[in-house]
């Protein structure tokens, strides 16, 4: 493979220690603009996801293993889209920058097509239900990658400085608590009373609609605040629109030639796959175990967890930081996936249908770890395309975004087509009121053993990683010596 010639600026002599330092520091309205993509990000990704068997299994009847393939075949869809829509956002070059256009377009289509994603009738067959959510998957993916491999490129791009990359990571993280929080209430306001049918029965079906239908307002409005806030700092300093066209073929090829993000990559695959498999498990532990059964119950527990979880969540993202202020993104990695396998084991004694309360303590100590970890590796994602960079001569974010999207989603695919498997696999069935006893300490098993052994895993591969706060120290001199200062 032939690597294309790059032309880059005059070399600048580097600046002062303090004139870095004041222009390394991102402006708190920058950061907020990019951290409110998190709500098209979690909604337009993962709102589905989490309501997905609660509306076709729990509501429609149909049956888990079909909607766990449509979920699996969705991901893929995602991933390869994903890819495209990365590769474009590199080569596109427009007045308003390379990423915000599609920021703009991709966010307020979204918004438009949430709602659509639930608009299926009543009495269908299991397979015609399962056919729109193909074909409902094959319009609305591709819209959703036109807003997300942009805007999470533009999360890499946004300073050059060790530390405030995980600042704007931490302040990005800490604003997707809110959008969380909704998609935990998301089943509970689907059984609120105003939604009943005839018959007095919670018709929740009606409810992900309108739940859908307001979400997708807020994401419209979103993306114009989200294009008018956020800047792209490399490419307004000319440091991109110098460089050469990237191939397409180098989204996937090229990029998985960087060791350092091989690695970075293996250890995010090991978590996601792994929590990906139970993330199903959960809920139904709760709903069948700790509720015996009772949905409305089950799904008032779900929010109050959900607080729970943000509230925790919150409080893991600083820890993290601090963590790798102190050590190293490399270190807080390894700390926060070692307590995420304390709270996983923990989920044995947390689901307690005599304690219903400690319910509320496993989803916060999950919530704790996971936000600790997609901080740092946010920020650690941006020191692997400096290293490469250094490597190639080309600004990659989009290549990246799309690469690791393109794997990570093949993962979390596979986790989700199994997780509906995994499940009647237990011998749970959504047509009893009460599920046989076998069934549940099944559940309870893999939803602690699964994703304890793939954590180890991802541990393992993390302590391989080479870039730490001395070795990126080194490449930003060496690349603002060659291309100047962004």
């Amino acid at each position: 493979m032939t690597t294309a010639a790059v032309t880059s600026p005059v070399p600048l002599s580097p600046p002062a220690v303090a004139t870095a330092a004041t222009r390394d520091r991102v402006p708190m309205s920058q950061k907020v603009g990019y951290g409110l993509g998190s709500f098209l990000d979690m909604w337009g990704h993962w709102l589905y996801q989490s309501l997905a068997f609660h509306v076709y299994n729990v509501a429609l009847g149909v049956a888990p293993g079909l909607i766990s393939t449509a979920l699996m075949i969705k991901i893929f869809v995602d991933a390869a889209s994903d890819a495209v829509f990365g590769w474009l956002s590199d080569n596109t070059r427009t007045r308003w920058g390379r990423r915000r256009p599609f920021i703009l377009v991709g966010g307020v289509l979204a918004g438009i097509g949430l709602p659509l994603m639930f608009a299926v009738g009543r009495g269908w067959t299991d397979g015609q239900y399962f056919i729109f959510m193909l074909v409902s998957t094959f319009i609305y993916v591709p819209v959703m990658s036109c807003f997300n491999m942009p805007w999470a490129s533009l999360g890499s791009e946004m300073t050059p400085d060790y530390h405030e990359r995980t600042s704007v990571m931490s302040i990005k993280n800490a604003i997707q608590k809110l959008p969380e929080l909704a998609m935990f209430v998301a089943a509970q306001f689907t059984t609120l009373a105003i939604f009943n049918d005839a018959n007095g029965k919670p018709d929740i079906l009606l409810g992900a609609q309108v739940y859908c239908s307001i979400l997708g307002a807020v994401m419209v409005a979103l993306s114009f605040a989200i294009f008018l806030l956020v800047r792209e700092r490399y490419y307004a300093a000319l440091v991109v629109k110098r460089h050469d066209k990237v191939p397409f073929r180098d989204t996937l090829y090229r990029t998985l030639r960087n060791r350092p993000f091989r690695l970075l990559l293996g250890t995010m695959l090991a978590y996601g796959l792994a929590t990906a498999m139970v993330g199903l498990l959960g809920y139904y532990t709760t709903l069948y175990y700790v509720c015996k059964g009772n949905v409305a119950l089950g799904t008032q527990w779900n929010s109050a967890m959900g607080i729970s979880g943000m509230v925790m969540g919150l409080s893991g993202i600083p820890f993290a930081g601090w963590v790798a202020h102190r050590w190293g993104k490399r270190n807080a990695l390894v700390t926060v996936l070692s307590l995420a396998i304390c709270a996983f084991i923990g989920d044995w004694f947390f689901y307690n249908p005599e304690l219903p309360w400690l319910q509320v303590l496993a989803s916060g100590c999950v919530a704790f770890t996971g936000a600790g970890f997609w901080t740092i590796y946010g920020s650690t994602l941006a020191d692997v395309i400096d290293h490469d960079e250094l490597e190639t001569g080309q600004r990659r974010e989009g290549s990246f975004a799309a690469c690791q999207s393109w794997i990570s989603k093949v993962g979390l695919a596979l986790g989700n087509g199994a997780s509906g498997w995994i499940l009647q696999f237990t011998g749970f069935d959504s047509k009893l009121p009460v599920q046989d006893e076998q069934a549940i300490f099944l559940i309870r098993v893999l939803l602690s053993g699964i994703p304890a052994v793939g954590l180890v895993v991802a541990v393992i591969i993390i302590l391989r990683f080479g870039l730490t706060e001395e070795r990126m120290h080194q490449i930003r001199s060496q690349l603002e010596a060659r291309r100047g200062t962004v």
